[in-house]
């Protein structure tokens, strides 16, 4: 049974929470720690269950981005390691503050509201019932019950705040706000950039570099789709800019949106986004270097970034380091070297794994080969940079990876990557979208 959703004027999911819900009791705790081993077992068919029962509701399945689901299987496996950690550490929750934080935004992104919930209750438990049968004790399944409303209660409170944050911000929003495509600019062969302003002739919010914003597009053969996407212009109060690459994966849903908006998104289009959101962004602090790493249209928060701090913050210490396969497909070379060029304290190196005939080394570009950590610990503003990366997940395995083995301290290396975060417990939680 869901218990009544209580919403205080703000839920803080760090180390010291003042407004949790009442804490869950030990014998929920002993029992939902006792399921570890069936979900280390049956985690992944429990949420291809779990995903089934809840898209037999259309409108909860048009929250999700479909090609995260059936066609890849990325998410359930996702939100499998998601339900498992959530088991390990229910007596110590502050250990999922993080991700915790970052559901939320997704789900801030994708207009999720309290309504929505109830259904995942419902598919969540009546998977573990399907999958676990005669082990799914009634003892079992009220400890489930509990844990996830206690969690559900954490996340809609720290949502509702969120929303209302947004909402008094000067040209903030809730929920769904009708955009303008105001021009169309190709940055490569396949990746375009796309400038919108509000229709309603009203300015923008101020994003945080980094952060991205959501979309509701309705795509013929393919239905409603839900999409995010990273803004790539510095923060301004007229228009917001976002750079897509066409997707070209065969499949139903796989490159839906993209395509889409390549073919469809011109001059005079309507687009429906929700406000800027995300918790991966620049900070703020105007003396302490950076090193931006991207690779591929990863490059989006970035261009984000590194156009704010050549606005406001010309001097800081910033090294830019990009990788592309080769100059068909790299997008935003020359705005990118002309922002380094206007600020004394940014460098700029761009790698390419594959260079074409036509590519010259020292001219569209400097190293051939792929970026590593050994490079960025030897050729960056090391001493005390905080690195910023963005790209796929193999390109972020081996970066994050190799940064902490070269001893970079984790708490200086802030990552966004496209597909679903593993950490993701909940629905809308898909991570920022490639598609």
């Amino acid at each position: 049974m869901k218990p009544k959703i209580s919403q205080p004027d703000e839920y803080i999911f760090y180390e010291k929470e003042t407004n949790m819900p009442n804490p869950l009791s030990d014998n929920t705790i002993a029992i939902v720690k006792a399921t570890v081993p069936a979900l280390e077992a049956h985690g992944l068919t429990i949420t291809r269950r779990m995903y089934e029962r809840m898209f037999k509701n259309e409108e909860i399945r048009d929250l999700f981005n479909q090609s995260h689901h059936g066609e890849t299987g990325s998410q359930p496996k996702a939100l499998a390691e998601a339900v498992l950690a959530y088991a390990r550490n229910i007596e110590n929750l502050s250990a999922l503050g993080g991700a915790v934080e970052r559901i939320v935004q997704k789900h801030v992104a994708l207009n999720i509201l309290p309504e929505h919930y109830p259904f995942v209750a419902e598919a969540l438990l009546g998977a573990i019932g399907d999958v676990l049968g005669d082990a799914a004790t009634p003892d079992i399944l009220a400890a489930w019950g509990e844990a996830y409303w206690f969690l559900a209660e954490i996340l809609i409170g720290r949502e509702a705040t969120v929303y209302r944050e947004l909402a008094a911000q000067p040209g903030g929003w809730n929920g769904w706000r009708d955009f303008v495509v105001e021009q169309v600019v190709d940055e490569s062969s396949i990746i375009r950039s796309i400038t919108l302003v509000p229709a309603d002739g009203g300015r923008v919010m101020r994003h945080k570099p980094g952060q991205y914003l959501g979309f509701a597009l309705n795509v013929p053969g393919a239905g409603a789709l839900r999409r995010n996407y990273s803004i790539s212009c510095g923060p301004n109060d007229r228009a917001y800019r976002i750079t897509v690459k066409r997707e070209t994966t065969p499949g139903v849903q796989a490159g839906a949106a993209s395509n889409w908006l390549h073919d469809n998104a011109l001059p005079g289009t309507v687009l429906r986004a929700t406000a800027p959101a995300g918790d991966f962004f620049l900070d703020g602090a105007p003396d302490s270097p950076v090193v931006l790493v991207s690779g591929g249209v990863g490059l989006t928060p970035m261009v984000s970034m590194l156009e704010a701090i050549v606005a406001t913050q010309p001097r800081r210490p910033t090294s830019w380091v990009h990788g592309a396969l080769n100059g068909r497909v790299h997008a935003m070379r020359d705005h990118v070297r002309d922002l380094a060029a206007a600020a004394p304290g940014v460098t700029a190196t761009t790698f390419y794994a594959e260079p074409l005939g036509g590519d010259r080394p020292g001219r569209e570009f400097d190293i051939q080969g792929l970026i590593s950590a050994r490079w960025l610990v030897e050729h960056t503003a090391v001493a005390g940079a905080t690195f910023y990366l963005c790209g796929p997940k193999p390109f972020l395995r081996a970066l994050v990876g190799g940064l902490l083995a070269e001893n970079v301290p984790e708490d200086r290396i802030r990552y966004e990557f496209f597909g679903p975060a593993d950490e993701l417990l909940t629905p809308g939680g898909d991570a920022l979208a490639a598609d």
